[in-house]
């Protein structure tokens, strides 16, 4: 399975949907290609070492055998690449990764410092995602999970990254209108929440995000 882009906070909802379910369709486990991931946080580790659990779990594997120079930096720092080593036919097992023989001790402190920067972006952005899975929870009797699925589907479909859209519902909760698209995008994924589940029956789907957060 080969993955590609920036996995943060913004995408990890949806890199962990994605992994579960080609874990759950495998019959040995999976194995991974990172060598496009651009830029990679901790957030996209935890959904990593999560996935591995539930591996274990299902007699299963999940390998690494290839990864970019921002996830070499994240395996390294946190010592975690050894977890998500590949093995061969003999089953001799060799740790993934893009530069052979990377060790902690090459770590700069410009890579610190990237890493740091990483963790301050995850903290500031956090709380106003979560507020904004509290609007919706609020205005749409969605659960936790069911916000979150919303917020995800309305930022890949307006191509809005996940924080700047929650920050778009969070102000209009101020009597500010949110942007067209990201509204027709909450509604549609709200509506298709609600049809999903036998106890809906009209009500809080047939408001508009921005009505309730008004």
């Amino acid at each position: 399975m080969r993955v590609c882009g920036e996995l943060d906070i913004d995408t990890s909802e949806q890199f962990r949907g994605v992994l579960r379910e080609a874990l759950s369709r495998s019959v040995r486990g999976i194995d991974l290609d990172l060598d496009g991931v651009a830029f990679c946080d901790c957030s996209a580790l935890n959904v990593l070492l999560t996935l591995r659990h539930r591996a274990l779990e299902q007699d299963k594997t999940v390998t690494i055998h290839s990864t970019s120079t921002a996830v070499d930096r994240l395996l390294d720092l946190t010592r975690t690449r050894t977890l998500f080593a590949g093995s061969g036919p003999d089953g001799q097992g060799a740790p993934a990764g893009h530069v052979q023989g990377a060790d902690v001790s090459d770590v700069t402190d410009e890579d610190l410092r990237i890493e740091v920067a990483q963790l301050r972006r995850a903290m500031q952005t956090r709380p106003t995602i979560d507020l904004a899975r509290g609007i919706l929870m609020a205005s749409f009797s969605l659960s936790s999970e069911e916000a979150w699925t919303v917020l995800v589907a309305a930022s890949q479909n307006t191509n809005t990254k996940l924080h700047a859209l929650a920050g778009d519902l969070v102000t209009a909760v101020k009597g500010e209108a949110l942007p067209e698209a990201v509204r027709e995008q909450l509604s549609s994924a709200v509506a298709r929440i609600n049809a999903s589940s036998p106890a809906s029956q009209g009500g809080p789907e047939e408001q508009e995000p921005t009505q309730a957060a008004s």
